[in-house]
């Protein structure tokens, strides 16, 4: 057994909109006795004025990951990093996790923006469904759009919820109920609510937490995220997987969570779209060398709700130097193309279900 050596001198403390009143002692002390302070503007000015001798203190630089080699120089000694709410859901704490080792550091979470919204609202944390648009495209809410779902979403500023609204109203949600909570927890705490088709409010405080109850208007068409979606819900020039193909190949291929597909050869995209939304947190790549059929992949990955879809436009084998190894692959044209095959089967990582399950060539235009 590896004895436990490491000794936490970097402390993650959830700081909420009540700052340091809504602390523990233990934080304060720790805060206290800190010799250097990390945070954001926000946080940092929760922190009495200092008298006499004082930490350093650093504010986060653009991107946060460029501040992690300062605080690697503190190493050993006495760190305190400021973080919104609960550090490891969306918050710095992970990226710490990452390249710091987690016996080193002490994580001190208080209430964060979910927890709170749920309990104003009374739902059970577990039938939600807590997501972000902080840095990244509001496109992705798509994806988690469905009958009777609870999501609570971190804005990234005071015009996400407009936006948002907006394109529930777009998709056919315009039914849906929104409710914006600005500064969850402090003095300034304030709850706007309307359906998304009434939604009428350009900005509201850039520190702002929205909850959505999804409802459908009358005609919307739900799309599932088992795979199988209909022919007609992509953009496409008759190079397409068909539905029932396309739900059996997705089954052999066997998607999931962390994992990478290549769909090389593809299309409109379907395959690897279809990947990404039976899966939240894998990976696909799209390999296609038309680009009137990179449009299409971009604006199904787009309108699908994974906007996440990295897309390379070139041919098989020259456009897959220097990607990622997959998990699977689907290859959906090209079959003929000498040593291809035999290429994208020995790219494969190992320990997927199966080396026969995990490559699947196909072609784009079954019937």
């Amino acid at each position: 057994m590896t004895p436990w050596l490491a000794v936490p001198w970097l402390t993650v403390i959830g700081i909420g909109e009540d700052g340091l009143p809504g602390l523990g002692q233990s934080a304060r002390d720790l805060i206290a006795t800190a010799e250097l302070i990390i945070g954001g503007a926000r946080h940092l000015a929760m922190l009495p004025e200092a008298e006499g001798e004082t930490p350093t203190r650093l504010r986060w630089a653009s991107p946060l990951s460029a501040t992690l080699p300062e605080i690697a120089k503190w190493q050993g000694r006495r760190v305190v990093v400021l973080a919104s709410g609960e550090p490891l859901w969306y918050g710095v704490g992970a990226m710490l996790a990452r390249r710091f080792d987690p016996a080193e550091m002490t994580i001190l979470p208080v209430p964060g923006a979910f927890s709170l919204a749920a309990a104003r609202l009374g739902w059970p944390l577990e039938s939600c469904r807590a997501l972000t648009v902080h840095g990244r495209p509001a496109a992705a809410l798509r994806r988690e759009v469905a009958p009777g779902a609870r999501l609570l979403v971190l804005s990234d500023n005071g015009g996400s919820p407009a936006e948002i609204a907006a394109l529930l109203t777009r998709e056919g949600w315009g039914q849906s109920r929104i409710t914006v909570f600005e500064h969850l927890g402090g003095t300034k705490e304030r709850r706007l609510h309307a359906s998304a088709s009434d939604w009428t409010e350009p900005a509201c405080a850039d520190l702002n937490t929205i909850a959505i109850e999804c409802r459908a208007d009358a005609g919307t068409r739900p799309l599932a995220t088992a795979p199988g979606l209909p022919d007609d819900a992509f953009e496409h020039d008759g190079q397409l997987t068909k539905r029932e193909i396309r739900a059996a190949t997705l089954a052999a291929l066997s998607p999931l969570r962390g994992q990478r597909l290549w769909d090389v050869g593809a299309g409109s995209g379907s395959i690897a779209i279809e990947w990404l939304r039976a899966a939240p947190g894998a990976e696909a790549i799209a390999v296609e060398h038309s680009p009137e059929r990179c449009g299409f992949i971009a604006r199904n990955a787009d309108r699908l709700g994974v906007p996440e879809l990295r897309i390379v436009a070139g041919s098989a084998p020259e456009a897959l130097e220097g990607l990622p190894p997959p998990d699977a692959v689907f290859l959906g044209g090209g079959v003929g193309q000498d040593g291809l095959i035999d290429l994208l089967y020995n790219a494969l990582l190992p320990g997927g279900p199966s080396r026969s399950g995990a490559f699947s060539p196909g072609n784009p235009s079954a019937p």
